[in-house]
């Protein structure tokens, strides 16, 4: 078991240190902004993922965000945005992020993105560029990375299923939560069946979505029957209770592209110029998160951790707990820590966390009953004494 445990483990690293996964991010900024309550005083650092939500966090006017990532395909991706941000108009913008294709899209590359990139990357996009030009079977930019290749699979699936996809269509369109309800408890009967649970409960398909062996097993420990039994108590929820016309984390994937009313903030044209003027306040570094703070040490007011600890909880502790003393040692009073986790309930703070943090669960919980993903069994925030 150990040895199929490290082939598993292999070939998560192997998709993740050589693609790029995100192409949007996958946890809902409003209940982060939310809980963070971001302002003019404050300096954030968080994981980059596809960039939206360092995006999305200026429009709360921090001084400055931070954004690391150990895979540098992630930080080019919010390179791209922001030199979008200066060099486009909002029409364009969205063309690129909103609808994710243009048939423009290497000439405006050529012409007026490439020279504001950093060196890497431009290496990536000259070579990458052609996600967003709307050719090829996977037309939508949203298809594209690992995360867009699973999304494009089900997608398909969904259509040569002609009934269930008619299905989802109008449940996509349903108008209030008695019509979402209707079509959902239709869709919930017929696709989470056999071949569905093959592919869910696959390692390899999970891989795909960004998802680690141990983050599986943490899902396993909790639902008996699996990742599949955890997305259909996630979907049931997000699907009968939330209002699925302002759900753009579903509607990207199953549409390939956002509307201008469903989309992130960052996508609107209402927020354009400001964003435009806003933009050099996102850094971006290829590094992990403790080397960062070795590097850029300070005294920043937020910690966006997303789920990454629940990785090193299960293959690196010391690797853990390293990090965790820098980021206390790079906090100050009332600095807010936010992170996410597959476990219904973290167990794997240290004790030195537990002395110096507090964890509001009564406030995050509110805020994650209301969250739009719904792909996280929990969310903690810290604030540091």
């Amino acid at each position: 078991m150990k040895v199929i445990s490290n082939f598993q483990n292999r070939i998560f690293q192997l998709i993740h240190n050589h693609k790029l996964i995100y192409n949007t991010c996958w946890e809902d900024p409003r209940c982060d902004r939310m809980l963070m309550d971001l302002d003019e005083d404050s300096e954030v650092v968080m994981i980059t993922s596809a960039g939206d939500n360092a995006l999305d966090y200026m429009l709360d006017q921090p001084t400055k965000v931070h954004c690391v990532d150990m895979n540098y395909r992630q930080n080019a991706l919010l390179e791209l945005k922001k030199a979008a941000l200066t060099q486009l108009e909002h029409a364009e913008f969205f063309a690129f992020f909103g609808q994710g294709r243009t048939s423009q899209a290497k000439t405006i590359y050529q012409d007026r993105l490439r020279n504001q990139l950093p060196d890497y990357a431009q290496s990536y996009w000259d070579k990458y560029i052609k996600y967003f030009s709307g050719k090829g079977l996977r037309k939508s930019f949203y298809y594209r990375g690992t995360s867009g290749l699973l999304a494009y699979g089900l997608t398909s699936f969904l259509k040569m299923r002609n009934r269930i996809h008619k299905n989802v269509q109008q449940l996509f369109a349903a108008q209030d939560l008695e019509e979402q309800s209707r079509y959902y408890d239709y869709l919930e009967n017929r696709v989470f069946n056999r071949p569905l649970r093959l592919l869910v409960n696959n390692h390899y398909a999970m891989c795909l979505a960004g998802v680690p062996r141990n983050q599986q097993e943490l899902i396993n420990q909790s639902y008996d029957g699996g990742p599949l039994e955890y997305i259909q108590t996630s979907f049931r929820k997000i699907f009968t209770t939330l209002d699925i016309n302002d759900n753009y984390f579903y509607q990207v994937y199953f549409q390939g592209r956002y509307t201008e009313e469903c989309c992130p903030e960052y996508l609107k044209a209402k927020h354009f110029d400001s964003l435009r003027k806003q933009q050099s306040r996102i850094q971006t570094y290829t590094t992990t998160l403790s080397q960062f703070l070795h590097q850029q040490p300070g005294q920043y007011s937020h910690f966006v951790l997303l789920d990454h600890q629940d990785w090193l909880a299960a293959h690196d502790r010391p690797a853990l707990e390293e990090e965790w003393r820098l980021i206390l040692a790079n906090s100050r009073p009332g600095t807010k820590i936010l992170l996410r986790s597959a476990a219904k309930e973290i167990d794997f703070f240290p004790d030195f966390v537990l002395d110096r943090v507090d964890f509001d669960q009564p406030e995050t919980e509110t805020a994650h009953e209301l969250d739009r993903v719904g792909t996280y069994a929990s969310v903690y925030l810290g604030i540091v004494r």
